[in-house]
């Protein structure tokens, strides 16, 4: 009978362990809202940390997007994706603090006229 509460600690802490260790791995599906000029724009992504490697794609409109100079330091998410809208091109910035199923920080875009504008950014864990 005295293994059982050692027996019963053991699980509890490797459940806790998993549990911790999940919540600091970025790699899921996410999702967040972008609003625009034209409205709200729904973004999904799957991000995936492998050997160090930080990597993903993101989809909005329809369109997936290959992450660009991923990282992932001390629970700080960081990429970078590339848009192509008729002969433009453009970069945003995403950059945030994972926090269990959010992950929360700032996306640096271009507003247009060769200006950029910083947004919030608030994405969460899919299920």
């Amino acid at each position: 009978m005295k293994k059982l509460p050692a027996l019963l600690s053991t699980l509890f802490l490797f459940l806790s362990l998993s549990l911790a260790v999940r919540a600091a791995d970025p790699s899921s599906h996410w999702q967040w809202e972008v609003k625009g000029p034209q409205g709200s724009t729904d973004v999904s992504a799957v991000f995936a940390l492998k050997d160090g490697a930080f990597t993903g794609t993101v989809t909005a409109m329809g369109n997936d997007v290959a992450i660009n100079h991923g990282t992932f330091t001390g629970g700080v998410i960081a990429f970078t994706i590339v848009r192509h809208m008729g002969d433009d091109t453009f970069e945003i910035k995403y950059s945030g603090k994972l926090d269990g199923d959010t992950i929360t920080g700032s996306v640096d875009r271009p507003i247009g006229d060769g200006e950029r504008k910083t947004f919030e950014w608030k994405a969460t864990r899919v299920h």
